[in-house]
């Protein structure tokens, strides 16, 4: 599933951005589970089967309070499948107690201090003249785009790693997750 940016829906991104809400509001199903917007980010995170790794990933790092309270957060939800994508033993690696620092920059950098739906970072791509950079709670900086081929969000992190938006606009009590294809790093 992919997002469309066009100049003809410039007056919806602008009444979404200045009501704070998606466009299309609806319960979207995410790895076999209704995502419920009345429920937190990981209230849905845990029901979701394509997103396993990242809940025991979280739930290591200690930051499920955090993802749970009142946010607003954006999370790029990388899949299992972005998971296994990487080099044998880096979640590993990651899950092991003395990484602890290292597992929580890599998914505070797939975590955006505000709700940022796909329309409104389609509006910072367009404003940006193609790009916008987003800056995580981690200390990263993302950039978002807009692939032309298909017009689907992507999000490049500091190494150059391209992630695409599988599943945008998950409405989260306390935020959006945006599905995404590839695991985001920290730069080294």
């Amino acid at each position: 599933m992919t997002t469309r940016f066009t100049k003809v829906g410039a007056s919806i991104i602008a009444a979404t951005i200045a009501l704070g809400a998606p466009a299309f509001a609806q319960n979207t199903m995410v790895g076999g589970a209704e995502m419920l917007p009345t429920r937190n980010i990981v209230e849905n995170a845990v029901n979701s089967a394509d997103h396993t790794t990242l809940v025991a990933a979280v739930q290591a790092a200690g930051l499920a309070e955090t993802l749970s309270g009142p946010g607003p957060f954006t999370v790029f939800a990388p899949t299992n499948a972005a998971f296994d994508a990487l080099p044998d033993g880096t979640v590993e690696g990651l899950l092991e107690p003395g990484s602890l620092e290292t597992l929580q920059t890599v998914l505070t950098c797939h975590v955006v201090p505000t709700e940022a739906f796909s329309t409104a970072v389609g509006n910072m791509v367009m404003q940006g003249g193609g790009s916008a950079a987003l800056e995580t709670v981690g200390g990263c900086t993302l950039t978002a785009s807009i692939r032309d081929t298909d017009n689907a969000l992507q999000i490049t992190d500091e190494n150059g790693n391209v992630a695409t938006v599988l599943i945008p606009d998950v409405d989260q009590s306390n935020g959006v997750i945006h599905v995404i294809d590839t695991v985001l790093l920290p730069s080294a």
